[in-house]
């Protein structure tokens, strides 16, 4: 990560998810099971999934959220890993990024 999402500069999740055919209910049960557990962690700010309105978009759920540093993410997803907190659905492929903001409107 580059230095800024290093220094405890608040950082964005952008997280893409692949979704199998017949899966996305279930698929939107995980991220809320995986939201409720990191939401109780240090260092969360804010999240919210978005649901593509395309039917055959790549990315059928996207998930952005706000966590206070790259750091505190880092250690929650870890805890959420440890404890299990997010159910593994086959064929679902996500791919997560932590961004920093560098222009608004």
């Amino acid at each position: 990560m580059n230095d800024a999402a290093n220094s405890g500069t608040e950082v964005t999740l952008i997280n893409v998810f692949e979704v199998p055919e017949g899966a996305l209910e279930e698929a939107i049960k995980m991220w809320t099971k995986g939201r409720d557990f990191l939401q109780t962690q240090p260092g969360y700010v804010s999240t919210a999934l978005h649901q593509s309105i395309a039917p055959d978009a790549k990315f059928a759920l996207i998930n952005i959220a706000i966590w206070e540093s790259a750091e505190t993410f880092q250690a929650a997803t870890a805890a959420m890993r440890a404890h299990g907190a997010a159910p593994k659905i086959e064929g679902l492929s996500y791919t997560p990024g932590l961004y920093t903001v560098v222009a608004r409107d």
